[in-house]
C-alpha cells in the first residue's frame, strides 16, 4: 500500500503493538466448544417436531436431529446429518447470521426459567460437529458413486461452485472447477474477516471436500469472453456458472479516485493473505461507507490493526442495514462508531490523498468525517459484459434461472450471487449449488 508514505495521510504499519497483540486481535472470534460445553448446550434443545429452526435454514439442515446426536456423543452422525444438507457446513457454522435464521425462531425464546429468551447455540454446535470429523477422509461419510463418464464445468470456486461440484462428484461425475483467482474458495477465501475464518479454514474445508475424488481445479482461468463460455459448452456435458459479483459499486462522488480510497473487499483479501498483519499499514482515522457484513468486517479489522477512529457510515436507518444486529453490535463492541442517515457527497483531498468525507444528512444538513483511509463497501454487481451474447437472460443485472439453477440457454445452469433472486448469503449460495447439482445430474441421467 503506497499510501503509507504519503505526506498528507497518517497511514502506517505496526500501530497495534507486539506480535502477541496481533495474534490476540486476529484469533478465532468464536472458538470451538469443548466437549462438556457442547453436551450441556445440546441438552437445552427441545428436539421439536416440525422444528422451526430447520425450516429457517436455507439448506434445510435437520437441526434437532444433529443436536440429538451431539447429546448422544455421536459426532459422526451429527456431522453427516449437517453435511448431507450443507456440504460447507463448517464455513456456514462460522459465518451464517444464525441469529437471523435458525436461532431467531428457536422455541427457547419463549421458554421461562433462568435462560429465558436464550436460543440454543445452533451455529456453534454445528461447528463442533463438523470440525470433529474433518480429520477423517470425507469418503467415510459420503462414498462416491460409480463413474458416469459425464463431465461438468463449474465456473467459480466460491461456495455455490464448490457445493455444486461436490454434489456432482458424489454422484459419479467428473467436475472441473475454473476460477480466476490463484486460490479457490471465492469470498470464503478472499472476502471474510480473518477472525471468522481463522486457521486457513477455507482451504482446509475445500481440500477435505475434494477428497471425494473426481474434482479438478483449474485456477487462473477467467471467463472473459463469450467464446470461452461456448468452448465450455462444447467440451462439457453441462456448465454451472457461479461467478459471483466481480465489480464493486462506485460511490459516484467527486474525489473517489483519490489515493486512500479503497475497495473494502480488496482490503479484506489483502489482510487474509498477509502472513504478518503487523506489516499491513492502516490509517489513524478510517471511514467505511456501507451497511453490510463487508462493511463490518472492514471496519472491525481496521480497528484491530490499530486505527484510532473507525466510522461506519450508512445512508439509511439501522433497520435497513444488511449486517445483522449481532454484527452491528460486534462492530460497536470493538470500538467502531456506526452512523445512519448519511449519504456521501464528496471525498475531500490533500495533495492527492483522501483527507475527509463529506456526507449529506437525510434530515438536512451535512457532516464531515476526517479520514486517512476510506473503504467502499456498498455492494457489488455482476459483470455480464463478456457473456451478454451467450443466450442467457438477465434480470436486474443478474442471470435469470429457475430455483434449480437452469437457465434459458441449453446446457447452462447458474447459481450463487450471480443468479437473480435471493440474498447474498453463503448459506444460500450453498443451497443454490446443491440444488443445481441435483438438477444437472437428473438432466444428464434421464
Amino acid at each position: 500500500m503506497a499510501e503509507s508514505s504519503h505526506p498528507a495521510a497518517d497511514i502506517r504499519p505496526g500501530r497495534l503493538g507486539n506480535a502477541a497483540d496481533y495474534a490476540a486481535a486476529f484469533a478465532d472470534a468464536a472458538p470451538r466448544l469443548t466437549r462438556t460445553q457442547a453436551l450441556v448446550e445440546s441438552e437445552r434443545c427441545l428436539y421439536c417436531y416440525d422444528a422451526p429452526c430447520a425450516t429457517a435454514c436455507p439448506t434445510g439442515i435437520d437441526v434437532p436431529s444433529f443436536i440429538r446426536r451431539i447429546a448422544e456423543d455421536n459426532l459422526r452422525g451429527a456431522a453427516r446429518t449437517i453435511l448431507e444438507s450443507n456440504p460447507l457446513g463448517g464455513t456456514c457454522a462460522r459465518v451464517c447470521p444464525t441469529e437471523e435464521l435458525c436461532e431467531q425462531v428457536c422455541v427457547r425464546h419463549h421458554q421461562g426459567g433462568a435462560q429465558q429468551g436464550k436460543p440454543v447455540e445452533i451455529g456453534r454446535l454445528q461447528r463442533y460437529a463438523v470440525d470433529a470429523v474433518m480429520d477423517k477422509p470425507v469418503s467415510t461419510l459420503f462414498p462416491r458413486a460409480t463413474a458416469t463418464g459425464k463431465r461438468i464445468a463449474v465456473v467459480g470456486a466460491g461456495p455455490a461452485g464448490i457445493a455444486c461440484a461436490f454434489g456432482l462428484a458424489r454422484r459419479g461425475h467428473e467436475v472441473v472447477i475454473h476460477d480466476a483467482r490463484p486460490l479457490a474458495g471465492g469470498l470464503n477465501e478472499y472476502g471474510l474477516a480473518t477472525y471468522k475464518m481463522a486457521g486457513d479454514f477455507a482451504q482446509a474445508e475445500l481440500n477435505w471436500l475434494m477428497q471425494i475424488g473426481g474434482i479438478t481445479l483449474q485456477l487462473g482461468w477467467r471467463l472473459d469472453s463469450a467464446a470461452k463460455l461456448q468452448a465450455l459448452r462444447e467440451g462439457f456435458d453441462a456448465v454451472y456458472l457461479a461467478v459471483g459479483l466481480a465489480r464493486t459499486n462506485a460511490l459516484r462522488v467527486p474525489g473517489e479516485q483519490l489515493a486512500g480510497v479503497r475497495d473494502a473487499i480488496e482490503f479484506i483479501a489483502e489482510l487474509r493473505a498477509c502472513a504478518d498483519p503487523s506489516t499491513l499499514p492502516i490509517g489513524r482515522r478510517v471511514v467505511v461507507i456501507g451497511g453490510g457484513m463487508t462493511a463490518v468486517d472492514a471496519a472491525v479489522q481496521s480497528k484491530l490493526l490499530g486505527a484510532e477512529e473507525v466510522h461506519i457510515v450508512y445512508r439509511r436507518g439501522p433497520e435497513h442495514m444488511s449486517a445483522s444486529a449481532a454484527e452491528q453490535q460486534w462492530a460497536q463492541t470493538n470500538g467502531v462508531t456506526i452512523h445512519h442517515g448519511l449519504s456521501p457527497v464528496e471525498v475531500l483531498g490533500d495533495a492527492g490523498h483522501a483527507s475527509a468525507v463529506r456526507f449529506a444528512r437525510s434530515a438536512g444538513g451535512e457532516e464531515v468525517f476526517p479520514a486517512d483511509m476510506v473503504f467502499k463497501a456498498i455492494g457489488q454487481k455482476f459483470d455480464d459484459s463478456s457473456i451478454a451474447a451467450s443466450g442467457l437472460a438477465f434480470d436486474g443485472g443478474r442471470i435469470l434461472a429457475d430455483a434449480d439453477g437452469r437457465t434459458a440457454a441449453p446446457k447452462l445452469w447458474a447459481g450463487g450471487d450471480c443468479r437473480a433472486g435471493g440474498r447474498d448469503l453463503t448459506v444460500e449460495a450453498v443451497e443454490d449449488g446443491k440444488r443445481a447439482a441435483v438438477s444437472i445430474h437428473n438432466s444428464l441421467t434421464a
